[in-house]
């Protein structure tokens, strides 16, 4: 008789919700159990999970270490997926696999490459992936410099943190005054140039941005299965532009992903992200984990999540080519169950779940308090 296998996802985003029922339905018909952590007790993954925790807050990267390894020993976990503290937890892969849990994660090697986008624009960029000329900026002049070079050259600048995930910090300067223009409609990522350079100027704390052109559509992400012998099973990009969204097997887009996620050991899960600068594509961004739209690869008869606990498992599928590729579709948001009581936050010193053993989740189709669904267009 299979074993179940049981799968850990920590702190992970709302649309992993999605990622959780793919594995429940894998093809393999393999009994999937799913334990999950996070710091809000009202994330729609604890409620999706078979079992769930709140997590302590205030734990050092070591200390949340130690934490995961006591939660792998204790839950029987196979798999763990890390997205917070992850640097800290793939530098202890050995003492994860002393505990017989397998970390859905590449080494710190490549999880160190990525954590700053500067050392790591400058290491695709040495082996021959294109990325858009940028400025690390810590000081209002080097901020004003950076601008009005890109300026001269015919382009908007934006920033961002050199370090962060997603969209968080992303922000596009203009020179136009602050006026009533700009409190009408929703807000945007839009800043005025002479609020931010009096804000730097003003303050005591550091920054550490990188300033570039803001790039054109269509964003194309690639999400990259990749064995730990460096090679690539799988790669499928995910067309964003605007609200229509798509996929692509073009070479223009896959075959960059590729070097990066082969070059670099990008084992298991990775999105690779890229924009048009001018005719040409480039790099924009590297998650060493797995997207939040991952899921949305189903339309092209793919589960990718499956595919992937398969190869932490030394269950390798080989190389998967997509069966076809999807239509176009549009994402939309939508209702998920709740657990029905919030309970207060966690304190370090607690130990033991706060959370009991949960009923399964709701179906598929009632989706996402911070998640989204995906319809054809």
């Amino acid at each position: 008789m299979v074993s179940r296998v049981r799968v850990w996802l920590n702190r992970t985003y709302a649309e992993n919700v999605f990622f959780m029922d793919q594995l429940r339905r894998n093809p393999s018909d393999r009994a999937v159990e799913i334990h999950a952590t996070h710091g809000d007790a009202d994330s729609p993954v604890l409620a999706a999970a078979d079992t769930a925790e709140l997590e302590p807050e205030g734990l050092s990267p070591a200390g949340y270490v130690e934490y995961a390894l006591a939660q792998c020993r204790r839950r029987g976990i196979d798999v763990f997926v890390p997205r917070l503290h992850q640097s800290a937890v793939v530098a202890h892969r050995a003492e994860f696999e002393a505990a017989g849990t397998a970390l859905l994660a590449p080494p710190p090697e490549a999880v160190a490459v990525f954590h700053d986008k500067v050392i790591a624009y400058e290491a695709v960029q040495a082996i021959g992936v294109p990325v858009p000329p940028w400025w690390r900026v810590r000081t209002a002049d080097e901020l004003v410099a950076a601008v009005e070079e890109l300026e001269a050259a015919g382009h908007k600048a934006c920033f961002k943190p050199a370090s962060g995930a997603g969209g968080v910090g992303f922000r596009v300067i203009t020179r136009a005054p602050f006026s009533l223009l700009h409190l009408n409609g929703f807000p945007t990522p839009y800043v005025q140039l002479d609020l931010v350079l009096d804000a730097l100027r003003r303050t005591d704390e550091t920054v550490d941005w990188l300033v570039m052109p803001r790039l054109e559509q269509p964003e194309v992400s690639v999400d990259c299965l990749t064995g730990p012998d460096n090679r690539v099973r799988l790669a499928i990009g995910r067309i964003k532009n605007g609200r229509r969204r798509g996929f692509t097997l073009q070479e223009q887009w896959l075959e960059p992903a590729r070097m990066i996620a082969e070059g670099f050991g990008l084992h298991y899960l990775s999105n690779i992200q890229f924009r048009m600068f001018g005719d040409t594509p480039v790099l924009m961004d590297v998650n060493t984990r797995p997207a939040g739209g991952l899921h949305q690869l189903s339309l092209c008869g793919v589960n990718v999540p499956w595919l992937a606990v398969r190869l932490a498992l030394g269950d390798d599928p080989g190389e998967v080519v997509p069966p076809f590729v999807g239509q176009d579709y549009t994402v939309v948001s939508g209702p998920r169950p709740l657990r029905p009581v919030s309970i207060p936050q966690q304190r370090a010193e607690v130990e033991g779940p706060l959370l009991p053993a949960m009923p399964a989740p709701a179906p598929v189709d009632s989706v996402g308090s911070g998640a989204a669904q995906v319809l054809p267009l």
